[in-house]
């Protein structure tokens, strides 16, 4: 079998990129076009045709943007000095992590259900096993930047008991009323729904680390193009009508928060 690796000089036609990756030809054009992953060569035709650093740059944008990341968020992310190799090694680390996480909650479940159907007593500590929260700490990392996940962490355990319930329902009640906003058919720019971005913004505001002014309108709209593209967020905001709707409401509705207050911040 012919191996290809890192330090040759094979180049890749735009098609064989986007077969081998399972995209399209337009998404890596708008790519190149937003200055995401430029080709690394342009033929006389105007084909574009990438090498391998392009393949390896590309690989992370996919694995980014299944964690995911909007296109400003990837690029803020890759645009931090660290090497190919490194990067890559600390996404592996999150996707073990996750991995072994998951294989810990579908073990948790399990029990649960036999426990459940047999009439048996629930075991608590093995109810919640995998569900610790410190199992984010690489996808926070690689998200948010190096000190974000300390810093958050660090004010989390902080927290008394009845202040870390209180800011859990402050979260769950404004999820609620997005919910009910979106199941209402009220506009993303409609008063109700920017009273709720508004909310939305004092709840991440009171955990440290949240930025402020300019930086905040991007935080916020980074923030929103995950919910949609998360499926863990998109569960969370779900509507009885299913599918991302509710995560794109909330979306659409702080974009249009963070335009009309923050970009002059």
């Amino acid at each position: 079998m012919n191996t290809t690796s890192v330090a040759d000089q094979q180049e890749w036609s735009i098609q064989e990129i986007a077969r081998l990756t399972g995209t399209t030809s337009r998404t890596l054009r708008h790519y190149d076009d937003i200055g995401l992953l430029p080709p690394s060569s342009t033929g006389r035709n105007g084909y574009r045709h990438y090498d391998a650093a392009a393949l390896l740059r590309l690989q992370r944008i996919l694995l980014l943007r299944d964690l995911g990341l909007g296109l400003p968020a990837i690029g803020e992310v890759l645009s931090r000095h660290r090497s190919e190799a490194e990067a890559l090694e600390r996404h592996l680390e999150w996707l073990r992590g996750e991995q072994t996480r998951l294989a810990r909650q579908i073990a948790s479940v399990e029990s649960t259900i036999t426990a459940v159907r047999g009439g048996e007593r629930l075991m608590a500590e093995k109810m919640f096993d995998g569900f610790d929260h410190t199992a984010y700490k690489a996808e926070v990392e690689e998200r948010w930047g190096a000190d974000a996940y300390g810093t958050a962490d660090r004010w989390w355990r902080g927290l008394s008991r009845d202040d870390r319930s209180a800011f859990q329902e402050r979260g769950s009640a404004l999820s609620r009323d997005w919910i009910a906003a979106a199941e209402s058919a009220q506009a993303p720019d409609g008063p109700e729904a920017q009273a709720l971005a508004e909310r939305h913004v004092q709840w991440l505001a009171s955990a440290p680390g949240t930025p402020r002014g300019a930086d905040l309108a991007g935080y916020l709209t980074g923030l929103g193009d995950m919910y949609v593209a998360d499926q863990r967020f998109g569960a969370h905001y779900a509507t009885r009508h299913g599918g991302t709707e509710g995560a794109g409401f909330v979306r659409d509705a702080l974009r249009v928060y963070a335009e009309r207050n923050l970009q002059d911040g």
